[in-house]
């Protein structure tokens, strides 16, 4: 077991300064004592991560204040990676290094930066508690009890920052407390917000628990689409709702496959819980085969900017993005679940009446957000002390069912319906799914079940007379342009057997002309 600041002050003698005194001699022997001294926490608020020494110190001038719900809030406390010059900072604040001369003179001294750099050079630490995340709101731990006291946690390896306006939530809560949380959630704060049905209020109600249970359920989560028909509609509110209470990044979408890379690998650095990708362009599609890779994985492996080192993170946040008549297209489909608004106006931000009046900046204080968050914790323990029940039918979602089955069991607990019950109606919004539909359901007006080459589907796309039989539908490139014989094979390819609502693409070999042939096949649903 580590030792604590306490313990480890003990284990070294106290110099007149009432701090630990270390006797240092050549730089062999000094790169001895320091080491033992650090992994024995002579410091406090000494933690390792990934291999490297860490500090937990709190940052000055950090507020909980922001003026925007898209803007980025930080955590008011930080693990600051042990460098040569913030080490020999804290060595010299909590210690008395002593330089003993050859003539037993002893002097108090910095170490050099080559004993420095030789102590932190090292990757094992075998004393020191391993810190996985700072976090700013309490979590269920995986054996369902609460995780609210401020500092470190042994059993989660997660730090919990202060919060001076949320009181201690009750372990057990009453029925009245239950009764009143529910109240305050449902027909308070969520009632003005114009959901196209129940099944919007209930999938954000989903990903507003996600980060606070994730680390009972260790299950991967969906990427959040907060898509609305109007501006003025509310869609900003609800991600900065999540991210205003366990901290957010907020970024810019791009459709560079390579610069979302880098900006994944750059914000998973921080202790942040959720990642917006706010007020995307109007009618925009997202669809990252990065992106999509991202939320099925558990770790996060990548190049460190500006350097051959590989980074590793584990992919323990929430993914959301917000915008205006968003699409999404690739495998981003099957990856995602959708919160839409729509409010049924022209001008959506001129609606007055609200149960809560100007929730957008009501949102922006502290003390509200906390009562929000005391809100939820209430529902989350009540959930768990009844057994945490599970839902018994919820869509399959792949590598996401765990995350479906426990927010839909909360959900059902306390009798909010309508989880993921859209999931039909938001087909319509894969583009890319809708694109290849229209082609096949084309393809089979034309050619029926004909088993045709590459080469003879191409020719057929080829308007004649002036008409054209696919009415747009046939696949082009960027520019619009007919596909070549081989792109179009190469891109058939990618959809056999993958079924686009009632209609699939089939393909066979054929053995005499060695070539592959093609055709479709229709199924009522």
């Amino acid at each position: 077991m580590a030792s604590t600041p306490a313990q480890a002050r003990s284990l070294w003698p106290l110099g007149d300064s009432g701090r630990p005194r270390l006797r240092i001699g050549e730089d062999p022997d000094a790169i001895r004592v320091l080491t033992s001294a650090l992994d024995d926490r002579i410091i406090p608020n000494t933690y390792v991560c990934e291999g490297d020494p860490v500090v937990v110190e709190e940052i000055s001038g950090a507020t909980e204040d922001t003026e925007a719900g898209d803007a980025d809030v930080a955590l008011p406390i930080t693990a600051s990676v042990l460098k040569p010059p913030l080490l020999a900072s804290l060595l010299a604040e909590h210690a008395e290094v002593i330089d003993v001369k050859r003539d037993g003179k002893e002097v108090e001294t910095t170490p050099n930066a080559t004993v420095l750099n030789a102590v932190l050079a090292r990757r094992s630490w075998p004393k020191l508690p391993v810190l996985h995340r700072i976090i700013s709101t309490p979590v269920l731990r995986r054996d369902g009890t609460l995780l609210q006291d401020p500092g470190y946690d042994q059993a989660t390896g997660y730090y919990l920052a202060g919060n001076q306006h949320l009181g201690r939530v009750p372990e057990q809560p009453t029925k009245a407390e239950v009764a009143e949380s529910r109240e305050f959630l449902l027909d308070r704060f969520l009632r003005d917000f114009p959901w196209r049905s129940d099944a919007d209020r209930a999938n954000y109600l989903a990903l507003l628990v996600t980060p606070l249970i994730r680390p009972y359920t260790r299950a991967l989560s969906p990427f959040g689409m907060i898509e609305a028909s109007m501006p003025g509609s509310g869609k900003t509110i609800l991600a900065g709702c999540v991210g205003l209470m366990v901290g957010q990044r907020v970024l810019t979408w791009t459709d560079s496959e390579e610069e979302l890379r880098k900006a994944i690998t750059t914000v998973l650095a921080d202790s942040v819980g959720v990642i917006v990708f706010d007020n995307l362009a109007e009618g925009s599609m997202v669809n990252s085969a990065v992106l999509a890779r991202l939320v099925t994985e558990r770790n996060w492996t990548d190049r460190r900017l500006g350097t051959n080192a590989a980074a590793n993170f584990i992919n323990d946040r929430l993914w959301l993005a917000t915008g205006n008549n968003l699409r999404t297209g690739g495998d981003m489909a099957s990856r995602s679940v959708w919160v839409r608004l729509d409010p049924n106006c022209p001008r959506p931000e001129a609606r007055t009446g609200f149960t809560i009046p100007n929730l957008d900046s009501w949102i922006l204080d502290p003390g509200n957000r906390a009562t929000v968050l005391r809100h939820v914790l209430i529902l989350i323990l009540d959930w768990t002390n009844n057994g945490a029940p599970t839902a018994a039918q919820v869509p399959q979602m792949r590598q996401f069912t765990p995350w479906a089955t426990h927010l839909g069991g909360f959900l059902e607990h306390h009798q909010i319906g309508g989880f993921l019950t859209n999931a039909e109606s938001v087909r319509e919004l894969d583009e890319e799914d809708s694109e290849w539909r229209s082609f096949l359901m084309a393809w089979d007006d034309v050619h029926g079940d004909v088993r045709l080459t590459s080469q003879q589907l191409r020719q057929s796309g080829e308007p004649t007379g002036g008409t054209d039989p696919w009415a747009g539908t046939f696949p082009t490139d960027r520019r619009g342009k007919p596909l070549t014989v081989k792109s179009l094979g190469w891109r058939l390819r990618g959809q056999i057997d993958r079924w686009h609502g009632d209609v699939v693409l089939r393909s066979a070999t054929d053995s005499h002309a060695n070539s592959r042939l093609w055709w479709v096949e229709r199924q009522a649903l």
